[in-house]
């Protein structure tokens, strides 16, 4: 390949961000809030299959989960909170006597409002959980509320520093009545 080929198909993708109306950074930021937003997805998707490790996995090593039931501090002691769970679901189901399908619950995660200084992060979200643990297997609003997250990035990898959940139907976890998102404008 002759010299000016090589440097015209290393310039392809800075004329295609320059195109786009992006700075490189801001394309680097893209990738960053797009990494993000997988690890809560992931988040969820760990917590409703009650995943102990790959839910512990998504943490940094000392990361805090601070929800209703108190803070757990490090990997350990978030994937045994997620453990148990499946646990007391396993134990229900087989308690249950039922011909019903086993119940399901989903957390959803939505409005992320991101911000990224350098290698942490800064998340917040609104979530939504629904189940089906009625006869009819009918989806029921379970929970809802908003979250508060750290990110950092630690070997290359995004990962949970510290979550902190509240939840609108346990009054000491409830949120105040201002705006939860950074983008909330100041009062004065």
């Amino acid at each position: 390949m002759n010299m000016l080929r090589k440097i015209a198909l290393r310039a392809l993708p800075i004329a295609a961000i320059a195109l786009a109306g992006l700075s490189p950074a801001a394309a680097g930021e893209g990738d960053d809030h797009a990494e993000i937003s997988n690890v809560m997805g992931r988040y969820a998707f760990a917590l409703d299959g009650k995943d102990a490790d790959s839910y512990a996995a998504l943490f940094a090593p000392d990361g805090v989960l601070d929800y209703a039931r108190g803070e757990l501090h490090g990997r350990e002691a978030i994937r045994k909170m997620v453990a148990d769970l499946r646990a007391r679901a396993e134990q229900q189901q087989a308690q249950a006597n039922s011909t019903l399908r086993p119940a399901r619950g989903r957390h959803f995660l939505t409005n992320l409002v991101i911000e990224v200084n350098g290698d942490t992060a800064k998340v917040k979200d609104y979530w939504v959980a629904f189940n089906n643990n009625n006869p009819e297997r009918s989806a029921a609003l379970s929970g809802f509320g908003h979250g508060e997250n750290e990110l950092a990035r630690i070997g290359g990898q995004w990962l949970i520093k510290r979550r902190v959940i509240y939840n609108e139907q346990v009054p000491e976890r409830a949120a105040a009545d201002d705006n939860p998102s950074f983008l909330a404008p100041k009062r004065n």
